[in-house]
C-alpha cells in the first residue's frame, strides 16, 4: 500500500476519515489529563470485574468452544483460560463475556443516543496484548476508543441502528493505532470497519436472546479485524462517511460534523460515562434503588398494587411492552422494570442470582409482577435532559388494608449519576471476582491495575486472570 505519510495524500479520505486519522495519530499518553488516566484506569477494573462474574455464562461458553478451534500462539488470550486465539476473536469472546452481567458502564447525556462505551475495553486489550503495548499505551487507545465513541454517540440519532456500531468503529481506530498502522493504513482501517458493520437494533428489542451480549464482542472482533486487514495492505472502500452512498446518508441519515474532541484543553468524555452497582440495564438502575427502601416486602399476598414511576426513556425501554411482564431469559428480565423492582421487593436487591432459573419461572414473583404498573412521570422525563442528568423513579406501594409506601433513590451514593470513589470501585471487583479468583490474587489484580501505567507489557493483564 502506497503511503504518503498523512491520510489527505489518498483519494479514499473524506474530511470524517481524515479527522479521525489525525486525531488518533496525534494522540499521547503526555497529552492525556490526569483525570482521563484515572478513568481508563476506573474502567478496566470495572469491566475486567463484570468479565469474571460473566465468564461461566452460556454465551461465554459458546464464544469460548469456537475460539477453541482457532488457537494462536501469537495471538491474543482468552482471558480466564490459557487459550491463545486470534486478536480478532479474542476480542469477540472477551467482548462477549464482559457484556453478560449488565455491569459495565453506561452512557448518558441530553441528546445522545446512549449505550455502554466499556464495550471497546477488552477488544482493545486484546489488540494491545497483541501488539505487545505498555499500560500507558493501552490507557492511551481506551482514552481514544472512548473519545471517539463518545463524541459519535452525542451526535447519532437514528435508532434503527444499534450503539454497538460506535464500538466497531472506536475499537477499529484505537485498535489500528496500538498496531501502529500508518495514517494511510489506518484510514483505511476506519472505512473497513464503518462501512461492512452496521448492526441493527433489533438485537435488544423485543423478547431478548443472548444476541444481546455477544453484539458488543462482534462490534470488538470486527474493529479489531479492521486493523488487522489494513496492517496486511487491504484497501478499504473510498469515501465511506462522505460518499453518495456512504455511512451519513444511509445508516446516520444526516451530515453532522465532530465537535472538539479531547485534548488541549478539551475534556475528554471517558469521565462522563456512569458505573453500575446494581446488574441491570441503566435506566432500570433508578428503580431499583427505589424498590431497595421498601424492600423486604412481609407479606406480597397482601399487596393491592404497585406503581412504578419513570422518565421517557425508561418507559420506553423496560415498561411499555407485554413482554416486560412475562420475562423467559436473564437478557428480557434485566431490562423489565417489574421484574426487577418485584425482585429487589422480595429479596431485598438485586444481584446476578436474580436472572437465575429459580428467579425466573418463581410463580411468587410472577404474580407479584402482575401487580406492578409502569407509568411514564413528565417530571422526571424533564429531569433526565438536563445538565447535570439526574435519573429519578418513584415506586409506590399500596397494601390491601389501605396502606400506601413511596420511596425515591434521592440520596443513594449508588445512584447512576453519582460519581464513584476508588473503594466503590474496589469493592465491587472484589465482590465478582474473589469467589473464582480468592482473595489473595484479586489484592494484587488490584494493585497491578489500579498501576496500570507503570506496566511494562499488558500480556500480564490477561495471565493474571486464568482460572479455569
Amino acid at each position: 500500500m502506497k503511503d504518503a505519510g498523512h491520510p489527505s495524500g489518498n483519494r479514499a479520505i473524506d474530511s470524517t476519515q481524515e479527522r479521525l486519522t489525525r486525531y488518533a495519530c496525534d494522540l499521547t499518553y503526555n497529552g492525556i489529563t490526569d483525570e482521563a488516566v484515572h478513568a481508563a484506569k476506573v474502567r478496566v477494573i470495572d469491566t475486567l470485574g463484570a468479565l469474571v462474574a460473566g465468564f461461566f455464562s452460556e454465551p461465554a461458553r459458546i464464544a469460548r468452544n469456537l475460539a477453541a478451534q482457532m488457537a494462536d500462539s501469537s495471538g491474543a488470550t482468552v482471558i480466564g483460560t490459557r487459550l491463545k486465539t486470534t486478536p480478532d476473536m479474542a476480542a469477540f469472546v472477551n467482548g462477549t463475556t464482559q457484556r453478560y452481567i449488565e455491569l459495565t458502564d453506561s452512557y448518558h447525556w441530553p441528546g445522545s443516543y446512549g449505550g455502554h462505551p466499556s464495550d471497546v475495553v477488552t477488544p482493545v486489550l486484546s489488540a494491545a496484548e497483541y501488539a505487545q503495548l505498555a499500560g500507558r499505551e493501552l490507557i492511551t487507545n481506551i482514552v481514544l476508543a472512548y473519545e471517539i465513541y463518545l463524541r459519535f454517540n452525542d451526535a447519532f440519532r437514528n435508532q434503527g441502528f444499534d450503539h454497538t456500531n460506535l464500538c466497531c468503529l472506536a475499537t477499529a481506530v484505537a485498535a489500528g493505532k496500538g498496531m501502529g498502522l500508518s495514517p494511510t493504513q489506518l484510514s483505511h482501517c476506519i472505512s473497513m470497519a464503518i462501512v461492512p458493520n452496521n448492526a441493527l437494533r433489533i438485537s435488544r428489542v423485543g423478547h431478548l436472546s443472548m444476541w444481546k451480549v455477544t453484539a458488543s464482542g462482534q462490534a470488538g472482533r470486527a474493529g479489531v479485524f479492521a486493523a488487522l486487514l489494513a496492517r496486511a495492505g487491504m484497501e478499504g472502500p473510498h469515501l465511506p462517511f462522505e460518499g453518495k452512498s456512504g455511512w451519513f446518508d444511509h445508516v446516520a441519515l444526516e451530515r453532522f460534523p465532530l465537535k472538539l474532541m479531547g485534548g488541549n484543553g478539551t475534556p475528554f468524555k471517558i469521565k462522563d460515562t456512569s458505573i453500575k452497582l446494581r446488574p441491570s440495564v441503566g435506566v432500570g438502575i433508578p428503580s431499583i434503588l427505589a424498590a431497595e427502601k421498601l424492600a423486604p416486602l412481609k407479606n406480597i399476598n397482601d399487596v393491592k398494587a404497585i406503581t412504578v414511576e419513570v422518565y421517557k426513556r425508561a418507559f420506553d425501554e423496560i415498561g411499555a411492552d407485554k413482554h416486560h411482564w412475562h420475562p423467559d431469559s436473564k437478557e428480557t428480565a434485566d431490562h423489565s422494570a417489574a421484574f426487577l423492582v418485584a425482585v429487589t421487593l422480595i429479596d431485598g436487591m438485586v444481584t446476578p442470582r436474580s436472572f437465575n432459573d429459580a428467579h425466573l419461572h418463581n410463580p411468587e414473583l410472577h404474580a407479584l409482577m402482575q401487580k406492578i404498573r409502569v407509568i411514564e412521570n413528565p417530571e422526571f422525563t424533564q429531569a433526565y435532559g438536563r445538565i447535570p442528568v439526574q435519573q429519578r423513579a418513584r415506586v409506590t406501594v399500596e397494601m390491601n388494608n389501605g396502606e400506601r409506601r413511596m420511596a425515591e433513590p434521592e440520596g443513594s451514593l449508588d445512584d447512576l449519576a453519582s460519581p464513584k470513589t476508588n473503594d466503590q470501585i474496589s469493592e465491587k471487583f472484589r465482590g465478582l471476582t474473589e469467589d473464582v479468583l480468592g482473595r489473595k490474587r484479586v489484592d494484587a489484580l488490584l494493585d497491578r491495575l489500579w498501576h496500570l501505567e507503570d506496566i511494562e507489557n499488558v500480556a500480564e493483564i490477561p495471565a493474571a486472570f486464568v482460572f479455569d
